[in-house]
């Protein structure tokens, strides 16, 4: 283990990362920000705490911390004061080590540096996000002219701000959580300007590695349940940074700086075992999987049967040597890519990282089962879904990342729109757009479409009648005799569509369960029919018991009930933020959804009343159903994910008619 941590320090990282990780079990049922009862640990096995869950005891384990203070700090972890342990424990850490840790300081100043030049490294450059962002206007600007036009005319608005303003709001306002369209200031103690940002760092690499070891338990009940990063373990993590009052990219660095030390140990590995393996080796193995078999132990690299086997590599069980080598051998490569550091920078690191006490024999894997998820085409494998493929975006493949984003579309004119939406998105995970029975989705798009531009939606919308129309099946009553002829041509493809999701759904969770994403942490974003296919992805996940896999949810314009369906248990499968957007003047899905609406209300157009999810209205950004095409990324823009607190940034416009 390395050893830039004293005793203390390891207990009071600990003592944090168990209050961090009760905290965000509590924000999975409970208003972010709500008073918090005093819950005294219990034998509750549900508990993320309890051991059982293996979540918690292999992190004391891993820090060395005495088995006897155990049970006082998931105590602790439960107590009603967190202000007050928060506060307590970041003292500790702030504590300048004694005089004879010079070493220790060393260690930490190298191993932070290192961190540093792995942001600078990931981070977008302005320029670059400037010019995808000026790209994205133009796709959008050309969408909105081909699109909204036919949707929501500057006449209907017009009329609606004048007449209809009351009938627009969300039937339920009182339902929609206070401040859940607000920004929200994040929670962080004065105590940690107490702490140095080299001892921060050095904080959050210690736990990291505590998250992707898996230390060998007393008896069964410590045995994890889950191989690879867990999503509630990150959530954690997420948590803490924010207390640290530093940006969540640093802890971005540090789990690529991880991965890459594994990926270096594996190369070495590769390269004593395969002498005659082409010079291309090494590539061939980073497109098969992130880091392949590799995986983070207290000081060991290992990688572990029933990993990836790939063209390179034709068994299991290779023995690896330290991280301490892995950094070692890449410093080299860094110090190419990272001219300030350079090798020797890199070599300094290997030494502050690698240091081992004693020999941890298991390794937990990040290697994506099979060709992993670009090479999921699961056509047919569930009823009649003929068409499953996972599309990569963005250029951080094959880069180290420790997070995944899928993201669906559900409202497609071709093939291309499962992908367009989502380009250009300026975050750090590695991306992959879900393909899914395009042939059907089309259909029932260009259908909708079709009747919005017919004579009679053309006059209802001009008369500002769409709205009224929305209101009215809120309201429950009868459907205007207008709008007939739209469920005569859209009922049935609707259905299908609708069935599709379910069992695209259905696909999906398996997908996630097999780890095909590597056993990463997953974010998942979907809009319209595809916000169904991640719940229905999630309720899968619910009934099979799997938790920590999904960190976070958005759901933009989702065709779902609220009631009868299984939002209580769909919560909890998310570790971290759970978002229902919606737009209350999207008479589209509510005319289209209609059967469901009027008896169970339809997350797409109000607020779920469910605790610890937070409603978004976008009813700002999205003018009609399409508009979730183009302004998908704008909304996630504002909701800011790598927040850990919820927040909506609301852009404040001023009116043509103040002066």
């Amino acid at each position: 283990m390395s050893p830039t941590l004293i005793k203390t320090k390891k207990r009071a990282a600990g003592a944090l990362f168990a209050v961090a990780l009760n905290q965000v079990q509590i924000h999975q049922t409970r208003p972010v920000g709500s008073a918090i009862a005093s819950d005294s640990f219990s034998n509750d096995r549900r508990l993320w705490l309890h051991d059982s869950s293996a979540l918690l005891r292999p992190i004391f384990r891993y820090l060395e911390i005495d088995s006897a203070h155990w049970p006082d700090l998931e105590t602790t972890a439960t107590s009603s004061h967190v202000k007050n342990h928060v506060g307590s424990f970041l003292r500790v850490l702030a504590e300048e080590n004694d005089e004879s840790s010079t070493k220790l300081e060393e260690q930490e100043l190298a191993l932070s540096k290192a961190v540093e030049a792995m942001e600078s490294n990931i981070s977008t450059s302005r320029e670059y996000y400037e010019r995808k962002k000026e790209k994205h206007r133009v796709y959008a600007h050309e969408w909105r002219e081909k699109f909204l036009g036919n949707e929501s005319m500057a006449e209907t608005k017009k009329h609606l701000q004048k007449t209809e303003e009351k009938d627009c709001k969300s039937p339920h306002p009182e339902q929609a959580p206070a401040a859940s369209t607000s920004e929200v200031e994040e929670k962080s103690f004065e105590e940690a300007k107490m702490i140095g940002n080299r001892r921060k760092v050095v904080v959050l690499y210690e736990l990291l590695s505590a998250c992707l070891a898996d230390t060998p338990g007393d008896d069964i009940n410590s045995k994890r349940s889950l191989e690879g990063y867990d999503a509630r373990h990150r959530s954690a993590l997420r948590l803490l940074t924010t207390w640290f009052d530093i940006k969540w990219i640093k802890m971005e660095a540090i789990e690529v700086f991880i991965s890459c030390s594994a990926m270096a140990v594996l190369k070495q590995g590769d390269g004593k075992e395969n002498e005659n393996a082409s010079d291309d080796s090494w590539e061939k193995w980073k497109r098969g999987g992130l880091i392949g078999a590799a995986a983070i132990t207290g000081g060991t690299l290992m990688a572990i049967t029933g990993a990836v086997v790939l063209h390179t590599c034709s068994s299991t069980g290779l023995a690896a040597p330290a991280i301490a080598s892995g950094v070692g051998a890449l410093a080299p490569t860094l110090g190419t890519v990272v001219p300030v550091i350079g090798a020797g920078g890199f070599a300094a690191v290997a030494s502050a990282a690698g240091s081992v006490a004693g020999s941890v024999a298991v390794a937990a894997s990040f290697g994506a089962a099979g060709a992993g998820l670009s090479g999921a085409k699961m056509a047919r494998r569930t009823g009649s879904v003929d068409e499953f493929e996972f599309k990569a975006i963005g250029e951080n493949h094959n880069q180290g990342r420790l997070a995944v984003e899928i993201m669906v579309a559900g409202f497609v004119f071709d093939e291309a729109d499962f992908v367009r939406p989502w380009e250009g998105e300026n975050d750090n995970m590695e991306r992959y757009a879900l393909q899914w029975e395009s042939k059907h989705l089309i259909a029932v798009s260009t259908a909708i479409q079709d009747w919005l531009t017919s004579r009679i939606a053309m006059e209802m919308m001009k008369q500002g009648a769409m709205m009224t129309v929305l209101s009215s099946l809120l309201t429950a009553l009868a459907l205007p005799a207008a709008l007939l002829t739209l469920t005569d041509i859209i009922d049935s493809k609707w259905s299908i569509a609708v069935d599709r999701s379910d069992k695209a759904g259905k696909l999906l969770a398996e997908v996630l369960v097999n780890g095909l994403q590597g056993n990463r942490p997953v974010t998942l974003v979907g809009f319209s029919l595809g916000a169904r296919v991640i719940f229905k992805c999630l309720e899968n996940l619910a009934e099979s018991g799997h938790v920590g896999i999904v960190e976070r949810v958005v759901l933009l314009g989702a065709p779902v009930a609220i009631k009868d369906e299984k939002w209580e248990a769909v919560r909890k499968v998310v570790s971290g933020r759970l978002i229902n957007a919606y737009s209350t003047n999207d008479w589209t899905l509510g005319v289209a959804f209609r059967a469901s609406l009027l008896s169970q209300g339809l997350a797409g157009i109000e607020p779920v009343d469910v605790p610890g999810i937070e409603n978004v209205d976008v009813t700002e950004v999205i003018e009609g159903h399409s508009s979730y095409l183009w302004g998908t990324r704008e909304i996630l823009d504002r909701l800011d994910l790598d927040a850990y607190y919820p927040v909506f940034k609301v852009t404040h416009t001023k009116s043509p008619d103040t002066t």
